[in-house]
């Protein structure tokens, strides 16, 4: 059975949407909802192989794929879906003894140093009368709800996401004080990044999950700007 696309009508006739990561599973479904929206009028997918390229082993990537996008003018809505648990080199930490700098660095570069980048470079490409830029993040980042422990590098580098959007929220708000800057639990998806972790059982598609978060950033305001969200609109602990 089709999945439904999103109401997105609280964005102007016309809005142009940008996401990032946009060949994972969450940043591909992402596109082709937004590409479905009746009030979309572009929708551009960034990643490490599109033209231009976003890659955030690569800093200069960011800003150059900024300056190029910025071209074509503001933004109304803004996805970083881009973010890693585990690759081929290693699997996330169970244990103090499995802490290493070269799996904290690249997990780090990856979930927080590229959207901290992501934010300084982009959110001046964002529309100043409604526009919502969203960082992929997990209740997983959450201090407050830790309970189980364990994974180590991916709840850090997705707790300090937070606060680096909740720190540009504030900042952010005296120049463009019409924009909603929020991250995002996307819930458990059946993605490449699940897989290892029974997502395809446990997880939904990655199309259900993006029509979720859709529908979700839609609804929210400028109040909401700096708050943490899960897919269903619910707040998170910090």
């Amino acid at each position: 059975m089709p999945v439904s696309d999103p109401d997105l009508s609280s964005f102007p006739t016309g809005f142009r949407a940008l996401v990032i990561g946009a060949s994972g599973g969450i940043g591909q479904a992402m596109v082709q909802h937004l590409a479905n929206a009746p009030h979309c009028a572009e929708v551009v997918g960034l990643h490490r192989h599109s033209e231009p390229r976003i890659d955030f082993n690569d800093e200069a990537s960011i800003a150059s794929a900024a300056q190029t996008t910025r071209a074509s003018g503001k933004f109304h809505l803004i996805i970083n879906a881009a973010g890693l648990l585990h690759s081929a080199d290693f699997m996330p930490e169970k244990k103090l003894g499995d802490l290493s700098y070269a799996q904290l660095e690249a997990t780090f570069r990856v979930n927080t140093f590229g959207p901290a980048l992501v934010l300084r470079h982009f959110a001046p490409l964002l529309n100043t009368e409604r526009a919502v830029l969203a960082l992929i993040s997990a209740k997983v980042g959450s201090i407050e709800d830790n309970r189980l422990g364990g994974w180590y590098g991916y709840r850090a580098s997705k707790a300090a996401l937070n606060m680096l959007l909740k720190t540009a929220a504030i900042e952010l708000k005296r120049s463009n004080p019409n924009a909603v800057f929020v991250s995002m639990h996307p819930g458990t998806v059946s993605t490449r990044l699940s897989q290892p972790f029974r997502g395809e059982q446990i997880g939904r598609p990655a199309q259900d999950a993006a029509r979720d978060m859709l529908r979700t950033l839609a609804q929210l305001g400028p109040n909401d700007s700096g708050s943490f969200v899960a897919y269903s609109g619910e707040q998170l602990p910090w």
